[in-house]
């Protein structure tokens, strides 16, 4: 080979690299999550893994090496995040089979396809709370590595509560007295968790819940704490959680004026900042229709990544969508939703996007979407607040809000767009066109 011709293949290398390394997206409506105006005819220069330059055409200069993707006619936005999942199930009906029966396929199947289908579906990072501690750390490295494709997973691993229920202790860690709450708190930080999940902490001690949320603390993790009871809130509140999970007390019309009281003393201390809720409501509020029409659990996106044997399983267990033990009280605490919700919002609650997806028939490739329609359609949230809340205000809480979160430059290229307007049509995220996680593109 010549000399000549070996310079030219490798300038036609570096061009091609360099290429890859660029893009422009042109044309769409941008909301950038910080809730202003939208940003019509807008161009995003990504260059590597990040954001480089945001503005509108004419403003913006497209370097000659860029590749131009399209917007035109679309929304921009950051890539979402799901503050709730639980990557350990899918969807089956029965938990107890299947801590039984899946356990050795966590790590290498069934929590990485929970995280490529959250991907595909638009959530660029997500919260997992409640999985053993190996395949959480595990499946949360592989995909920052690059090794698996998948949203960025910010991990518990298990659940910290007074006692695991049978055949759960490899998720679900007990506490027994004060210092052996510490300890396990040392144990999940040591080997390097994102936040501590707590749950029935109204059947633990007052001091040793009150352990649990210190140490936490003093390794500079934060807690995130059940909410289905009332002691449970109670004790959150007076411990310092940093965030509550579910609408909860069953089918109770209200929260406690009691409760209501605390939380408006806490949202009133703003040397503590927000106060932060997920409130899940999605699997509830839209079990009834799931169940007169299961044709939608047909939908082969929840399919990503499983295998047929896994699939099978799946089906057969929803089946009977209308037997199903877990959403027997459904129908009673449905209506109470919309107002546990409005009431936290009066209270100056900050709510974010969480679905407990993987749940029985809630699948990790549909959950998110429907939770902002809820809230937009069914209880009138507004839409650019249900978009921070699965923007903004996760990547904030996460302490991540420098690298992701906000389409701004500098900051990792989590990018998402829709065919339309998503303000004015939420339920549009049902099939996000492109998907963009540090900088490459995924769909």
């Amino acid at each position: 080979m010549s000399r000549t011709l070996l310079f030219l293949l490798l300038s036609i290398q570096m061009v091609t690299s360099q290429e890859s390394k660029i893009k422009a997206l042109v044309g769409g409506t941008l909301i950038d999550g910080f809730g202003s105006t939208p940003i019509r005819n807008s161009v995003v220069i990504i260059e590597g893994e990040k954001i480089k330059t945001v503005g509108t055409i004419g403003t913006i200069e497209i370097p000659n090496n860029a590749e131009v993707i399209s917007t035109e006619g679309m929304t921009v936005l950051p890539g979402l995040w799901d503050m709730h999942v639980h990557t350990m199930i899918n969807g089956h009906s029965d938990y107890t089979y299947w801590d039984k029966t899946y356990p050795p396929l966590f790590k290498d199947v069934i929590m990485p396809a929970s995280a490529h289908q959250l991907l595909m579906a638009g959530v660029t990072s997500a919260r997992d709370l409640g999985a053993p501690l190996e395949e959480s750390i595990a499946v949360r490295d592989a995909i920052n590595n690059g090794e698996i494709p998948g949203a960025t997973l910010y991990v518990s691993g298990p659940f910290i509560q007074k006692k695991p229920y049978p055949g759960t202790e490899d998720f679900r860690w007990g506490v027994n007295g004060v210092e052996d709450g510490r300890k396990k708190v040392r144990k999940l930080a040591k080997a390097g968790v994102d936040c501590i999940k707590v749950v029935d902490q109204d059947q633990m001690t007052i001091e040793e819940f009150q352990a649990v949320v210190d140490e936490a603390h003093k390794f500079n993790l934060k807690v995130v704490a059940h909410s289905h009871r009332p002691e449970e809130i109670r004790r959150g509140l007076k411990a310092g959680a940093d965030c509550f999970e579910h609408t909860g007390l069953s089918s109770a019309p209200r929260y406690p004026n009691d409760i209501m009281e605390m939380i408006k003393e806490r949202t009133a201390d703003m040397s503590q900042g927000p106060l932060f809720w997920c409130p899940t409501v999605e699997g509830l509020y839209n079990y009834e229709y799931m169940r007169d029409n299961p044709e939608k659990l047909d939908n082969d996106s929840w399919h990503l990544g499983l295998p047929d044997s896994v699939i099978t399983d799946i089906k057969r267990s929803i089946a009977h969508p209308d037997r199903m033990p877990y959403f027997q009280l459904t129908p009673s605490r449905k209506p109470t939703l919309e107002t546990k919700i409005k009431q936290l919002l009066d209270a100056g609650v900050v709510l974010m996007i969480g679905t407990d997806s993987g749940i029985p028939m809630k699948f990790h490739s549909q959950s998110t979407w429907n939770e902002l329609d809820v809230w937009v359609n069914e209880f009138g949230i507004d839409p650019m607040y249900a978009i921070r809340a699965a923007t903004y205000w996760p990547a904030l809480w996460m302490g991540v809000a420098d690298e992701v979160g906000t389409i701004t430059p500098g900051k990792y290229a989590d990018i998402i767009a829709v065919e339309g307007d998503v303000l004015r049509y939420i339920n549009l995220l049902e099939d996000v066109d492109m998907v963009i996680k540090h900088g490459a593109r995924y769909k």
